[in-house]
């Protein structure tokens, strides 16, 4: 099976494919990123679904990439008979989406084969197929139907659409799958290479929009197409993954499902899409996070569907053998009816900055904060399941509490910055009260560092927020000492765990073992920038962006021993963070740290 790296993602921001080195798309999803898959291959055998376009001859080397500031993917497979190029892409669509694969002899003549097997729900049942108008063929089942287009000849092998045939030079054979809804008509066709120029241009457009000019340009910009790419178009929300189950552990049970929208991404997205000029994609995002948390405060949830959806109702597939045996297989997500008091803060963060970005204020906004704030002043007391979402017994996290405390901080900011009415002086008391707590019971003598929680002595990284978000200052002697603490008892091989997994699950009531966080290390990039030490910063920043794989996309996790990429892939929050610390490497400051 491939590795996870070993994965490129297209997409046309309502929904995504990943595609392998060796030409098959294992994993895609219809007509939206958290619908039923109908290609599962990723999460089992080819038998779950797949599209394989390659050479019939051994690939002696294979080279991809995306075409400049596009989501164009081009693979180069190089073969004893010669070598062809593979380019993939979804375009940017109204309805009905379409994956379009041209298949572009480079030299030399290439037997090549198609093997499309549609497998919908998952890879769980397999459609009727039937041929029309020509050489078409449609695939339906339930709901669902799937069309694909070709010039060249298909027919049926053991369940498996297949077409046969050869590239010269200067060849370029085009391949259309278009999904659609089983009871509406057959699309229209399109014109493969019309649309291969439309995508592109579609691309350069928004890449022709960007502010930021500055170091690490290119790293960031790169991430910042990723996230537009994880953006569900006619909503603006932003799913954390394309992927679900992709296990942070080779074998174990950490298997989650990322399709949805994180409210914790909300300020780090917000920002860097603001700081970098795409106000547009900031302002839906704004809408969409609005939308998504109106009504009572008490039932905010820490993530919704890309349309706002509340019931993600969490589910195992038990005919899916999972990635690299990694069972179970999720869909839906139960930590979305946990209490995260960090949202709150996160939700106040990110109207704050988005104001003070420019956003034009909005009445409605602070009607919503005054209700949330409302909620927070006796509900910040409560112990809740923290950032990691943990599935063992809930605590009073010390990030929690932090982003309690950010909650009503950026409130008096509004108050006073922008003459938002509000009831100041009791914030403010509130907001001191949070702090005094925090000083006095997340802080360990024994361990000379802030804590995972209240009046423990376990480690976590969630801590290096505190200076980030302006909490205490980077070069504070309890943020000092609480880094050298991490970088002493909280690091594997240099970079930097969430914190330690127990077998007793005490910590977060599952099993041991994972990668580390690799959003974790950026954090200490960041924080390390801040408070003066440059040089190492630099030196974890350039390790962080070596792990990237070869088209810039980085997963949730890595193992550095096994020298891969784990969970699920690719993820938003770690390409925000990337992002974050890029931004603080180059301008010196944190990108959300208040003046």
């Amino acid at each position: 099976m491939a590795r996870i790296e070993d994965y490129a993602l297209i997409g046309d921001l309502q929904t995504a494919a990943l595609v392998g080195r060796d030409g098959s798309i294992d994993w895609c999803c219809f007509p939206r990123f958290d619908s039923g898959a109908c290609f599962a291959a990723l999460l089992g055998t080819p038998d779950n679904g797949r599209w394989l376009v390659a050479p019939t001859a051994p690939v002696t080397h294979c080279s991809r990439r995306y075409r400049h500031d596009t989501l164009v993917l081009e693979t180069l497979l190089e073969t004893p008979d010669g070598s062809v190029r593979l380019i993939d892409f979804m375009p940017p669509r109204g309805s009905e989406p379409d994956i379009v694969r041209i298949v572009e002899g480079v030299d030399g003549t290439v037997p090549m084969r198609s093997e499309l097997v549609i497998r919908f729900d998952y890879g769980h049942i397999v459609p009727w197929v039937r041929r029309v108008d020509g050489a078409a063929r449609i695939a339906i089942a339930g709901p669902d139907a799937l069309c694909v287009r070709t010039p060249i000849e298909l027919h049926g092998e053991n369940m498996t659409t297949v077409a046969e045939f050869s590239v010269a030079a200067g060849d370029r054979v085009p391949f259309v799958l278009t999904w659609f809804p089983s009871h509406q008509d057959l699309p229209p066709e399109i014109d493969p290479e019309q649309a291969l120029a439309d995508t592109e241009t579609y691309w350069h457009d928004w890449a022709g929009t960007c502010t930021h000019h500055g170091a690490y340009h290119e790293e960031i910009h790169a991430s910042l197409l990723l996230l537009k790419a994880l953006t569900y178009g006619p909503t603006g929300g932003i799913v954390a993954a394309p992927t679900t189950s992709l296990p942070e552990w080779i074998g174990g049970v950490r298997n989650w499902d990322y399709r949805y929208c994180w409210l914790r991404d909300a300020t780090l997205t917000l920002l860097a899409m603001l700081q970098s000029g795409y106000t547009d994609e900031a302002i839906a995002w704004r809408s969409w996070l609005l939308r998504a948390v109106a009504g009572d405060p008490g039932d905010v949830q820490i993530m919704y569907g890309v349309g706002g959806e509340r019931r993600l109702d969490e589910r195992e597939l038990d005919w899916l053998a999972g990635y690299e045996g990694s069972t179970p297989v999720r869909t839906g997500n139960a930590a979305s009816d946990q209490l995260q008091l960090d949202v709150f803060g996160e939700v106040l963060d990110a109207l704050y900055h988005a104001r003070r970005a420019g956003a034009p204020p909005d009445d409605n906004i602070w009607s919503l904060a005054h209700v949330v704030l409302d909620w927070l002043e006796d509900g910040w007391r409560q112990e809740d399941s923290g950032i990691w979402e943990v599935r063992g017994r809930r605590r009073h996290f010390t990030h929690s509490k932090v982003m309690a405390w950010v909650a009503f901080d950026r409130a008096l900011r509004a108050h006073e910055e922008f003459g938002r009415d509000g009831p100041a002086e009791h914030w403010r008391s509130i907001r001191d009260e949070i702090h005094a707590e925090v000083m006095a019971r997340a802080w360990s003598e024994t361990r000379r560092s802030f804590t995972q929680s209240y009046d423990s002595d376990e480690l976590d990284a969630s801590v290096l927020l505190m200076p980030l978000v302006g909490f205490l200052p980077a070069d504070h002697p309890r943020v000092v000492s609480t880094v050298e603490a991490i970088q002493r008892d909280l690091v594997h091989d240099g970079l930097v765990l969430r914190y330690r997994t127990k077998a007793d699950g005490e910590v977060d009531g599952l099993p041991p073992g994972e990668g580390v966080f690799l959003a974790c290390s950026f954090w200490l990039v960041e924080v390390l920038a801040l408070q003066g030490r440059r040089e190492e910063a630099h030196e974890l920043f350039d390790r962080l962006l070596a792990l990237r794989n070869d088209v810039g996309l980085l997963a949730e996790e890595y193992d550095p021993r096994a020298g891969r990429q784990l969970g699920n892939f690719p993820q938003a929050f770690t390409h925000l963070a990337l992002v974050e610390a890029a931004l603080a490497l180059s301008a010196g400051r944190g990108m959300r740290e208040p003046d």
